[in-house]
Order: structure tokens, then sequence, then C-alpha cells
């Protein structure tokens, strides 16, 4: 009898390496318990949670191309409430100014974002001031501007 993905079906650990474990189902054919598919938390190592022959019902997620079934033991259960992620909340730190103009604080004190256009501005200005400098510099320290 062949089983369908999606059905659940119960069967016996018969062989655990370190990326799974296999398990044969009643049928007679054999499917991997791939070790993301184990338990609904980060799983380093298969013993704590599966032992030689041990009874396990498991869910056909996929069938591949030997025949053979791929398994799963989390998807059975639905994952516990503190599993569930929930969507990242906005930080509340505040951001300092940069150089580079990328923020500039409103009429009471906050920070807000500025266009693309005018952070590209004032980093050339910046950039513009910066580079004059180094050449200023450099230039002095060759002999008074003389250009060779």
């Amino acid at each position: 009898m062949a089983f369908d993905v999606g059905t659940i079906v119960e069967g016996t650990v018969v062989n655990i390496t370190k990326y799974g474990a296999f398990v044969e189902l009643s049928d007679g054919k054999t499917g991997l318990v791939h070790i993301s598919e184990i338990a609904n938390t980060y799983v380093t190592d298969i013993a704590p949670y599966l032992k030689m022959g041990q009874q396990v019902k498991v869910k056909i997620i996929g069938i591949n191309d030997k025949g053979k079934y791929d398994l799963s033991i989390k998807q059975i259960d639905k994952p516990p409430e503190e599993m569930v992620r929930e969507p990242r909340k906005k930080s509340k730190i505040k951001i300092k100014a940069r150089t580079l103009g990328e923020t500039e604080r409103d009429d009471h004190g906050r920070l807000e974002a500025l266009p693309f256009e005018e952070k590209l501005a004032r980093f050339m200005k910046e950039s513009e001031e910066r580079l004059l400098d180094l050449k200023r510099n450099v230039e002095a320290k060759r002999g008074k501007g003389r250009i060779r």
C-alpha cells in the first residue's frame, strides 16, 4: 500500500545518522526524517529526540525518485506559541546625526530622514571640501603650491 503526500502514518526508527533518522513504514518502505524536521527547535543531536526501534508518527512531505519518503515529525503538531515569531517592532534607539547629513533635527528636536537627493548633495559638498583640504595639505608639504 502506497501513501500519499500529506498522510500521517506510524513507523519504526531503524537507523539514526548525524543528518537524520530513517523510519520504516508499514508498507515496508523507508523514509528519512531530516534533522531539521525532527522538532520545532534547533536540533544538533538527534539522540535526545529519537531512539532505535522507537515507534513514531510521521507526516509524508515528499516522495523521491527511488520511492523513498521524505518525512517530518515536527509538521504533525502545531508549533508551541512561543515558537511562533511575531513581526519585529521598530527600535526606539535614537540615531545620532552623522557628518554626511543623513538625518536632520526637526522643530521639536527629533531626528528625521532626509530625501536621497539632499543626502547626495550634502555628501558631494562635504566630499569636495575634504578633497580641497587634502590637496592644500599635499601642496603645502611639496613646497608652497609648486606643481611639477
